[in-house]
């Protein structure tokens, strides 16, 4: 079975744990440092603040943003429940809206019909690899905390995506642009919003006491994270690749394939395709056929919280699947997977028209 997701860890990313082990320093020390110096450069911002996942990030930005009890968090429904999760661990209540249907990013104009004085923040992922309409949710005159979990190494107009916030976050976890095992990474141009994420992340030898958590990330873990920046531009190059492959395929089979935008060069973290009808008879297909394929969103915000409505995201969480992609995808296991789709596809996608069945639409526009 060829997975849906796999890391890429070469020799380097092992001689460069190993040297960490032998010096002795595990904790968070200068690799960590170092880390956050090149992360912050790579994407173009003033500083970086490392901490132990992705969610763990989340929750530190928005408390650095003040949200709390009273306030409010505008989130999209179609994205993980990590977001959620930290909205509701800072005390504010998490406000769900709608996505683009060409984009599965956050609605800009469904954001705006739910802003009230007391919304404090709105979290943006950059679905599949796709910078979010960062011009039309600024405007909406709130602090953007942009989530490069899919995205990183994605740019908009030239600039990297998290570059366009207040603040931006990263995961690392094992199947993410870039893999430390878990880990994250909190970036901005604020200082001040910097040094209370940093005072944020650890809780011993203060000299004032409050609130703080212990989310500091190992040398270990940014020891692997600067070698595989070292290779992130080589990653999303061969990601590139890989998708050209797959729309050169539902090209021949008279079938739209995704486009990349003039103003947007995607990251292409998944290959998202928008079938006719429930997603789950091409994924058990694909299956028989060795490729495992999965809903790209488990379940969406707006299901968890029994909230009505939500017409674009409940289409998507139906109907889009995505295929494997990824740098560690072998030759063989391309061909596998290209054999399956011109055997599985035609049955499950007519490409008539978006409301028919579209494919790709995640990489389509930004």
């Amino acid at each position: 079975m060829i997975p849906h997701s796999r890391p890429l860890i070469d020799d380097e990313d092992v001689r460069e744990v190993q040297r960490v082990l032998r010096s002795g320093q595990l904790a968070q020390d200068g690799e960590v440092a170092r880390f956050e110096s090149r992360m912050a450069s790579f994407v173009g911002v003033r500083g970086a603040v490392a901490v132990s996942s992705g969610s763990a990030a989340l929750h530190l930005a928005l408390l650095a943003l003040e949200a709390g009890p009273g306030d409010e968090v505008i989130v999209p429904s179609y994205t993980c429940a990590a977001v959620l999760n930290a909205v509701l661990q800072t005390g504010a209540a998490p406000v769900v809206a709608d996505i683009e249907p060409a984009t599965f990013n956050l609605s800009a104009d469904d954001a705006a019909r739910r802003i009230t004085p007391r919304t404090r923040a709105v979290i943006v992922p950059h679905m599949f690899g796709v910078p979010a309409d960062l011009d039309a949710l600024g405007a909406l005159g709130v602090p953007l905390l942009e989530d490069l979990a899919m995205s990183l190494g994605s740019r908009r107009r030239g600039k990297r995506a998290g570059s366009f916030g207040s603040l931006a976050v990263c995961s690392f976890y094992a199947t993410k642009m870039m893999a430390t095992g878990e880990g994250g990474m909190v970036l901005s141009g604020d200082e001040a919003l910097l040094a209370e994420v940093r005072d944020l992340r650890a809780m011993d030898e203060k000299e004032e006491f409050r609130v703080r958590f212990n989310c500091k990330m190992t040398d270990l873990q940014a020891a692997l994270g600067l070698s595989q920046l070292r290779k992130l531009a080589g990653f999303v190059a061969r990601r590139r690749e890989i998708a050209d492959l797959y729309g050169d395929t539902l090209r021949r089979l008279g079938l739209p394939a995704p486009h990349e935008p003039a103003e947007c060069e995607p990251a292409w973290y998944r290959y998202v395709l928008m079938l006719d009808g429930d997603a789950d008879p091409f994924i058990d297909e694909m299956k028989r056929r060795g490729v495992e394929c999965r809903r790209p969103v488990y379940k969406p915000l707006h299901r968890y919280l029994r909230l009505p409505g939500y017409e674009t995201s409940e289409r998507a969480w139906r109907r889009a699947v995505s295929i494997p992609l990824y740098p560690a995808l072998t030759g063989a296991e391309i061909e596998t997977i290209l054999k399956a789709l011109r055997l599985a596809l035609p049955k499950h996608c007519t490409g008539r028209g978006h409301e028919a069945g579209t494919l790709g639409q995640a990489s389509r526009a930004c």
